[in-house]
C-alpha cells in the first residue's frame, strides 16, 4: 500500500497526504516502538514527519526535545528521503526567555532543534502556539531570519485563532516576509470549530496548507474497555485535555495496523494537504 501525496498548500512541496505526528515518542512511546513505527510509517509511502521542540508531552522540562532527538537518530543516513516539520514556542528551560515567539527565542529554538534533528535544515519550521505578549510582526521577521539563513524551506502557525493567521498573512505581504504556508489545527469529528473560519480563510487566502492534528481521537473507554485494548496488544494511554486515544503498537498482534494511519502510537496520523 502507499499512501498519496499532495501539494503543501499553494507551494511546490510535495508531500504524502498523511504526516506522523510523534508526541509520545520518548515518554508513552519507548524509542524502540517509535523506531518501528517510522519504518512501518516509511514502507506505507508516509514521508512527512511532524516533530515540537517540546516533545514528548507530558514529562516536563527533563524530557523536552527528546522527541527530536529520537527522530534525528532515525533519520540519519536518509535525511533527504522525508520532509521534515517541526515546532517552536513552548517552554524548553527554566529561564523567561526559554519559551515564546520572541526573536532571541526563535533564533535560538531553531539551532537547538538542528542539533538534536541532526540535520542543517528542516523543510516546515511553525510556531507551535500564538504567543499574545510578542508582537506579531517581531515573530513572523525572525521566522524570515530562518528562512532566509536556510535553517528552514518553509514556515507554518499551529493552534493559532483565524484573526491572528489572516493578520499574519497580511503582515508578511506587506513586509515581503516569508509567507506562512501551512495551518495545524485540531480537527476531528467531536473538534469542528474549524470549519466555521479556519477554513474558508485557508480556502480564501490562496490556498494555505492545512496539516490537521487529533484527527482520530477516540471516545472515553471504561475500565473494561482499557483491559480489552490491552488484551488485543494495544496499551492505553491518557493524553492531555483528558482526551483518551488508543495507542497503537506495532507488534505481532491480531490487531496490528499495517498502514502509516494507525501506527501513529496515540500522537495521531495528520492529514496533510490543501483546502
Amino acid at each position: 500500500m502507499s499512501i498519496p501525496t499532495t501539494r503543501l498548500g499553494r507551494t511546490g512541496l510535495e508531500v504524502s497526504r498523511l504526516a506522523l505526528g510523534t508526541m509520545t515518542f520518548g515518554l508513552q512511546t519507548e524509542e524502540p516502538v517509535a523506531r518501528e513505527i517510522m519504518n512501518k510509517a516509511a514502507s506505507a509511502g508516509v514521508n512527512f514527519i511532524d516533530v515540537a521542540d517540546v516533545y514528548p508531552l507530558g514529562g516536563g522540562l527533563a524530557t523536552v526535545g527528546r522527541t527530536e532527538e529520537i527522530v534525528g537518530r532515525w533519520l540519519k543516513g536518509q535525511r533527504e528521503s522525508f520532509i521534515l516539520a517541526t515546532k517552536a514556542v513552548g517552554k524548553m528551560g527554566p529561564n523567561a526567555w526559554n519559551q515564546g515567539a520572541s526573536r532571541k527565542h526563535l533564533l535560538e529554538a531553531i539551532d537547538a532543534s538542528l542539533r538534536r534533528l541532526q540535520t542543517d535544515y528542516v523543510d516546515l519550521y511553525q510556531m507551535h502556539s500564538d504567543d499574545a505578549s510578542t508582537p506579531l510582526d517581531e515573530a513572523l521577521e525572525a521566522l524570515d531570519a530562518i528562512v532566509k539563513s536556510g535553517k528552514a524551506r518553509y514556515v507554518g502557525v499551529s493552534n493559532f485563532l483565524s484573526y491572528r493567521v489572516a493578520k499574519a498573512l497580511g503582515r508578511s505581504e506587506l513586509k515581503g516576509w516569508a509567507r506562512v504556508v501551512s495551518l495545524q489545527p485540531r480537527y476531528n469529528l467531536i473538534f469542528r470549530q474549524i470549519e466555521r473560519e479556519l477554513l474558508p480563510l485557508a480556502l480564501g487566502q490562496g490556498r494555505s496548507g492545512l496539516v490537521v492534528l487529533q484527527p482520530a481521537v477516540q471516545p472515553r473507554q471504561d475500565r473494561a474497555g482499557q483491559d480489552g485494548l490491552a488484551a488485543a496488544g494495544m496499551p492505553y494511554c491518557r493524553m492531555a485535555q483528558n482526551v483518551r486515544w488508543m495507542c497503537w503498537r506495532c507488534r505481532n498482534s491480531p490487531a496490528a495496523p499495517v498502514i502509516a494511519g494507525s501506527t501513529a502510537a496515540s500522537s495521531g496520523s495528520r492529514p496533510a494537504g490543501t483546502w
